[in-house]
């Protein structure tokens, strides 16, 4: 039995998930099961995470954006949290993540 798919509201700036297009402010509609949601919600904490590193590595002026290894870890994480969007999204949200050109072809 095909789990059931419900809509989402999604946005990344926030990391917010809500099931209610006015509860909030959103960017990106989905489809998603609970278990998707959860993936999502992992992404986005992992992210917190992150920035909250990049934060302090900020204050060590010696070390570059390019060198930094939790920079890496955030920008592969958004770009999964994308690649999940444009999989799950609705066809607005896939066209908008393509005109980002923010995921590797063939996604």
């Amino acid at each position: 039995m095909e789990a059931q798919k419900k809509t989402y509201y999604i946005d990344v700036g926030t990391g917010g998930i809500s099931q209610s297009a006015t509860g909030s402010t959103w960017s990106y509609k989905i489809q998603a099961t609970d278990e998707e949601i959860i993936e999502l919600r992992d992404l986005f904490n992992q992210n917190y995470s992150t920035e909250w590193k990049n934060f302090f590595r900020a204050h060590v002026p010696y070390l570059e954006y390019h060198h930094d290894r939790s920079n890496d870890a955030y920008d592969s994480t958004i770009q999964q949290v994308y690649g999940m969007l444009h999989k799950l999204g609705d066809d607005e949200a896939k066209s908008h993540i393509d005109s980002m050109n923010i995921l590797p072809n063939g996604d």
